[in-house]
C-alpha cells in the first residue's frame, strides 16, 4: 500500500513554499509605493482569496489522486492538458530562475566573496541535488530546515520592528515617506494583484503534493492555510523593510538587524526550499506531457537550466512575470473548478458533447486570459484584471455546464 502524507508534513511543505526572497521582495514593492492606510485591505484580501483558490484546486488532486496537470485532462482534454503542462514547465523554469536570481542578489548584498553568476550556479546545484534525492527521502531534513528557518525569520522580524522603534520612527511614517517620494502610488487593485499573484503562481503546482495526502480535505486545508499565513508574514516583513528607508534591500535590512551568518542562512535556505518545490513540480508537469519522462531527471534539468536564465537578467522582469502567470493560470483554475465541482461525468464524457465540452472550456480559458491582458493595460477598470478574468471564465464555463446538463437530461 502506498504511503500517504499527513497534515504536519503538508503544512511544513507549504509553509516552506511561502518562505522566500520573492515574497519579501513583493512586500517591499508594495511598501515602497503605497500609503500605509491603503495597503492592508487589498493585501489581506488578495491572500485570502488566493488561499481559497489554492484549497479548492488542491482538493481536486487530493480526491482524484492525480498531479496538478493531469487533473486538467477531464476539463481541457488530453491535448489541452499537455498544453497547460508545457506552459507550466516554462513558467516554473522561469520562476526557479527568478527565485535563484533574487537569492543570489541578496547574498551579493551581504558582501560574500562569490560572484553573482557563481552564486546562481551553486544555488541551482543544491536544488538539483534535493530534487534528485526526493521529498519523501528528505522529509526529516525538511522539517529541521523549516524549523530553523522559521526561528531565524522570527528573530529577523523582531529585530527589524525593534530597529524602527529604537530610532523613534514608526514604520507607517517611513512607508508614507517612501510612498510620497514615489512617482506613482499603487492603487487598491495594483496591491491586490501583487498580493494574489503569488498564490496563483502555485495553483498549477499544489496538486503535485496533495495527490498523496492521507486526509484530502484536512491536509489540503492545512496546506493552503500554512502557505497563506507564511506568505502574509513575508509580505509584512517586506513592508517593514521598505519602511526602514526607500533604498533598503533585504541584504541591507539583514545587516542593519545585525544578522551576519544567520542572515546568509535565511537567504540560502529560503531560496532552496521554495525552488525545490518549483523544480520538482516542473518534473511532474513534464511527465504529464510525455509519460515516459522521469520526473526527477526533468526536475534536475530545470534546476540547472535556471542558473543560466538567472544570470541572463530575468529578475528585472519580476513583477511583469507575476502578472503573466496570473493571466494564464487564474482563468485556467476557474474553468477547472467549475468543471470539477459543478460538472459531472455525464457532462464531461458524453459522446455527444465530450470534445465540444473541452473546446468550449479552452475558449472560456482564452477569453479570461484575453480579458486579463486588456484590463491590465486600462486605468479605468474598476475591478482588478484577475477578478475580471476569473468572472468571465467562470461565467462561460458554467453556462456551458448548464446547457449540456439540460440537453442530456
Amino acid at each position: 500500500m502506498e504511503k500517504r502524507t499527513g497534515l504536519f508534513s503538508n503544512g511544513i511543505i507549504w509553509f516552506g513554499v511561502a518562505i522566500s526572497v520573492s515574497e519579501i521582495e513583493a512586500g517591499i514593492e508594495i511598501g515602497a509605493a503605497s500609503a500605509p492606510g491603503s495597503l492592508w485591505l487589498p493585501l489581506i484580501l488578495g491572500h485570502v482569496l488566493g488561499g481559497v483558490l489554492l484549497f479548492f484546486v488542491g482538493l481536486i488532486g487530493a480526491r482524484v489522486r492525480l498531479n496538478a496537470m493531469e487533473t486538467t485532462a477531464s476539463t481541457f482534454g488530453k491535448y489541452g492538458s499537455k498544453f497547460f503542462a508545457a506552459l507550466n514547465v516554462f513558467q516554473l523554469l522561469a520562476w526557479v530562475a527568478v527565485l535563484n536570481a533574487q537569492g543570489a542578489s541578496a547574498l551579493a548584498g551581504l558582501n560574500l566573496p562569490i560572484s553573482f553568476p557563481l552564486t546562481c550556479v551553486i544555488l541551482a546545484v543544491f536544488i538539483a541535488v534535493w530534487v534528485f534525492v526526493g521529498l519523501k527521502r528528505s522529509a526529516n531534513v525538511t522539517t529541521v530546515v523549516m524549523a530553523a528557518l522559521a526561528i531565524l525569520l522570527a528573530v529577523l522580524s523582531v529585530k527589524l520592528f525593534g530597529l524602527n522603534g529604537a530610532e523613534g520612527t514608526a514604520v507607517a511614517g517611513n512607508v508614507a515617506g517612501a510612498a510620497a517620494g514615489s512617482a506613482t502610488l499603487l492603487s487598491f487593485w495594483n496591491i491586490f494583484e501583487i498580493s494574489i499573484a503569488m498564490p496563483i503562481s502555485w495553483l498549477p503546482v499544489i496538486s503535485d503534493y496533495t495527490k498523496d495526502v492521507e486526509k484530502p480535505v484536512k491536509a489540503t486545508a492545512v496546506s493552503a492555510a500554512a502557505y497563506t499565513f507564511a506568505s502574509l508574514w513575508m509580505y509584512i516583513l517586506g513592508i517593514q523593510i521598505a519602511g526602514i528607508g526607500t533604498g533598503t534591500s533585504i541584504a541591507q535590512a539583514i545587516l542593519l538587524a545585525g544578522l551576519g551568518i544567520p542572515g546568509i542562512i535565511i537567504v540560502v535556505l529560503s531560496t532552496i526550499t521554495t525552488n525545490f518545490l518549483a523544480a520538482n513540480s516542473a518534473g511532474e508537469s513534464s511527465k504529464a506531457i510525455y509519460g515516459k519522462i522521469n520526473p526527477k531527471i526533468a526536475g534536475v534539468v530545470v534546476s540547472l537550466l535556471s542558473a543560466a536564465l538567472a544570470i541572463s537578467g530575468i529578475m528585472e522582469h519580476y513583477i511583469s512575470f507575476l502578472y503573466l502567470i496570473a493571466s494564464v493560470f487564474a482563468p485556467m483554475a476557474a474553468v477547472l473548478l467549475v468543471s470539477f465541482y459543478f460538472g459531472n461525468d455525464a457532462v464531461r464524457g458524453s459522446s455527444a458533447t465530450g470534445k465540444a465540452f473541452w473546446l468550449w472550456n479552452f475558449f472560456a480559458w482564452f477569453a479570461g486570459f484575453a480579458v486579463y491582458q486588456v484590463a491590465a493595460h486600462l486605468d479605468s477598470v474598476t475591478l482588478g484584471p484577475t477578478l475580471l478574468a476569473v468572472v468571465v471564465s467562470v461565467a462561460l464555463a458554467y453556462g456551458r455546464v448548464l446547457f449540456v446538463s439540460r440537453r442530456i437530461s
